[in-house]
Parts: C-alpha cells; structure tokens; sequence
C-alpha cells in the first residue's frame, strides 16, 4: 500500500512535550477525518508511548524522542516512536500488564496494555544500551 502523507518531529524528553506529541499525532490525522473516538484512541496511545520514552527510556534524564507518523492510502496511520535510552531487556516481560520498572513512582505498569487495546497493532523493537521504538498501527474508518 502506498503512504500518501508522512511527517517527522523529534523533540526534548520532558513531560511538558507529552501534551505536544499527542497534538501534533492528532493534528496530522485530522485529515482523515477520524471519528472522536478514533482520535482519542491515538491521542491516548502516543501519550503513553511518549511518557514511556520519558519515564522509562530515558530515566528523566535530557534526551531526544522521535516521532515518525505515516498514512497510507487506506487511512492505515503508522507512528513510530524513539527514544535512545536505555532499552528494553526483556520486551515481552515490559509487555505484561502490571510490570514496571519504576515501582517507586508508583507506576501502574499498563502502558503497553493500553497501547494495544487502544491500536489494531502495536511492535516494540529495543536493545539494552541503544534505545526503544515503538510502533503503533491504526486504521482510521474500519468500524464503517
């Protein structure tokens, strides 16, 4: 399938830059014409993907997150989130609902959990030491 729109930003890992990542998603898939429900749900899971890369990848400490979004001509939308923190050992332990490696901030460990049930799909590629990216796939009108 062809990408007919794509767009890249790349901006400090600080929490106030959430807010921003989560707009400028938003903004690029307004296009399409998705349904309010459609646009929280990514709305949601860039929020989480970007706190993840805060949080966790880099550990609060000043890095860069990475955002790459694509659609494709069946309104297919792609964003891929980095960051080159400090990487995901075990990915599919990240994966559980619950797990967390920051219990002392009182994290709920459910990021990923809400990733995927807010997303027809979502990838996660890390290694130790170089960083994390993950990839959320949403298509936009597939409930008409």
């Amino acid at each position: 399938m062809k990408t007919v729109n794509q767009m890249r930003l790349s901006f400090p890992s600080k929490s106030r830059n959430e807010a921003f990542a989560r707009g400028a998603v938003s903004a690029f898939i307004t296009a399409l014409d998705p349904t309010v429900s459609e646009l929280n749900d990514l709305k949601t899971a860039v929020s989480e993907a970007v706190t993840n890369c805060i949080v966790h990848g880099y550990r609060r400490k000043n890095g860069t997150i990475y955002i790459y979004a694509s659609v494709r001509e069946d309104n297919t939308v792609t964003v891929k989130i980095r960051d080159k923190g400090v990487g995901i050992e075990d990915i599919e332990q990240a994966m559980q609902p619950l797990f967390t490696t920051s219990p002392e901030e009182e994290r709920a460990g459910l990021g990923f959990a809400v990733m995927q049930s807010f997303c027809d799909k979502v990838r996660v590629k890390s290694a130790p030491g170089k960083g994390t990216t993950v990839t959320l796939i949403k298509k936009i009108g597939a409930d008409e």
